[in-house]
């Protein structure tokens, strides 16, 4: 397994890269940067359709706050195994693959071998996936920061009746299928016009570039049976009680301009975790972390804050 060089987004310096196998068969890329700071190791988890080499930048902001760094891809996504012939599908059967994925790489790569506090960052689906493995009980992050946490789509007038056709769709025996109507392009990498991730365009050009690059690294559109699984999450997580069985530190960011995910669900769902915190990042777009430098400066200065701040 190896990282893409590319100019304008270098492999940090130091990388460590290797693959892991899930318990059910699926291998996994990794990537981690040592540290002798002390202060702990920061895993990030991004969102879906990402790959490590999207966040360099991050890894590179972690690595001068004095963090130790290690990052993944996800199934079906970056350079881990691909879930259906066709490479382009986004696809999972249910988001407890993910989790399958989150617990292989902690029991492999992190807690083997990463410095102690162990801290989460995540983007948009990586968020789900470390709120879905705290609420079973597992502890390992010292803190989480999730940063438009997928809890739940705007617009539900659209977002109701579309999961009904996606259950029926997939009870029809269409689960491999793209989402009709849905992205099949390899994710709008060439238009930056009126895009929802970021309103920064030299950072979307960089990374409209990286996969330019190694179209292998990317992917297009969800199939009907992501879609219907990330439906069957959000409507979990939608239970009164299901925040109150989350016990861990948890810092939620979200996007004002955000079109992709709720950014008032985010709110509603941070106030009612047991020690949660919430800030919304007013005009940024859905990906913060790829936003312009004013949207990121707050972004960066709300996690120091909290992961440098009081026990909880």
């Amino acid at each position: 397994m190896t990282l893409i060089s590319m100019p304008g987004n270098p492999i940090p310096d130091g990388a460590i890269v290797g693959k892991l196998r899930t318990p059910d068969g699926v291998e996994l890329r990794f990537a981690r940067w040592d540290s002798t700071s002390g202060k702990g190791t920061v895993c990030v988890f991004g969102g879906r359709g990402e790959f490590i080499e999207k966040y360099f930048e991050t890894v590179n902001d972690l690595r001068q706050r004095g963090f130790a760094v290690a990052v993944m891809d996800w199934r079906g996504q970056g350079h881990s195994s691909r879930q259906l012939p066709d490479a382009r599908k986004g696809h999972v059967g249910n988001f407890g693959e993910y989790e399958a994925d989150l617990e292989t790489f902690m029991q492999q790569v992190v807690l083997p071998n990463c410095p102690r506090p162990h801290f989460a960052l995540t983007h948009s689906m990586g968020g789900v996936v470390v709120l879905r493995a705290a609420h079973s009980g597992k502890r390992w992050f010292e803190r989480a920061v999730l940063v438009a946490p997928m809890v739940d789509f705007p617009r539900a007038w659209i977002a109701r009746p579309l999961r009904i056709l996606i259950r029926a769709l997939r009870l029809a025996g269409l689960g491999e299928r793209f989402v009709p109507g849905g992205n099949i392009d390899g994710g709008r990498t060439s238009r930056f016009a009126g895009n929802p991730l970021t309103s920064d365009p030299a950072r979307y050009a960089r990374n409209a570039a990286v996969v330019a690059n190694d179209p292998t690294l990317g992917i297009a559109g969800p199939t009907v049976a992501w879609l219907d699984a990330a439906f069957d999450t959000v409507a979990a997580f939608g239970a009164a009680d299901y925040p109150l069985q989350v016990d861990q530190p948890t810092l939620m960011l979200a996007a004002g301009a955000d079109s992709i995910v709720s950014s008032a669900a985010i709110g509603r769902f941070a106030a009612r975790l047991p020690s949660g915190s919430h800030r919304l990042i007013e005009g940024a777009r859905h990906e913060i972390l790829q936003e312009q430098d004013g949207f990121r400066a707050q972004l960066w200065a709300a996690f120091d804050a909290f992961v440098s701040g009081p026990s909880i």
